[in-house]
């Protein structure tokens, strides 16, 4: 265990990585998933919300600037109409999963439930940019993701209790950037596309 004050390293790398991303997209070379992007800044906000519930205390930080910074890129890709990707009916429908994760939690109000369906949400929403990586990760930014994967190894480090509102979302947002950095860095769908 590292001291929990490296959470602010990995909010700082976060919020860099984000940047990148940001900028890209103003820029026009990043096109992002409106749905995706939206949805990834409203689950984890509620997560957030249900971490300070559950009296997780700094390390829940990441979780905050994990929402705050898609919220901002999706703002951000109206600013631009190069930016713009179609959205499809399979974004929408996976929006519409996310949003009933959401709504799921919201009949339960218990904190860990919460995260669960938080992190349910945020993966459904995934989804339309999952299957944009693999197909065409030219439209897309690996540093944002490869930072913010480096932020959840700092919070995961700097937890002093390894409990399911802790860990949870950490592990879940390394995961899940593991899998954007693959796709898009190495082009993995490029070379495994048949």
């Amino acid at each position: 265990m590292i001291d929990e004050k490296f959470v602010f390293l990995a909010v700082a790398l976060n919020l860099f990585g984000s940047l990148s991303y940001l900028i890209d997209t103003l820029k026009g070379k990043t096109k992002p998933n409106k749905v995706t992007w939206f949805l990834w800044g409203l689950a984890p906000i509620i997560a957030f919300a249900a971490q300070i519930t559950q009296g997780v205390g700094l390390s829940s930080l990441m979780t905050l600037t994990v929402g705050l910074s898609p919220l901002v890129i999706f703002g951000a890709s109206f600013l631009n109409k190069k930016s713009e990707w179609k959205i499809t009916n399979f974004d929408l429908g996976c929006g519409v999963l996310s949003l009933l994760a959401l709504m799921l939690w919201a009949i339960t109000q218990i904190g860990n439930i919460a995260i669960l369906f938080a992190i349910l949400a945020d993966g459904l929403a995934a989804v339309p940019t999952l299957i944009k990586s693999y197909k065409f990760p030219e439209t897309e930014n690996y540093q944002a993701f490869l930072f913010a994967g480096i932020a959840a190894i700092i919070t995961i480090l700097t937890l002093k209790d390894y409990n399911f509102a802790n860990i949870a979302f950490p592990i879940y947002i390394f995961s899940i950037c593991s899998i954007f950095v693959l796709l898009i860095k190495f082009k993995l769908g490029k070379k495994l596309h048949f």
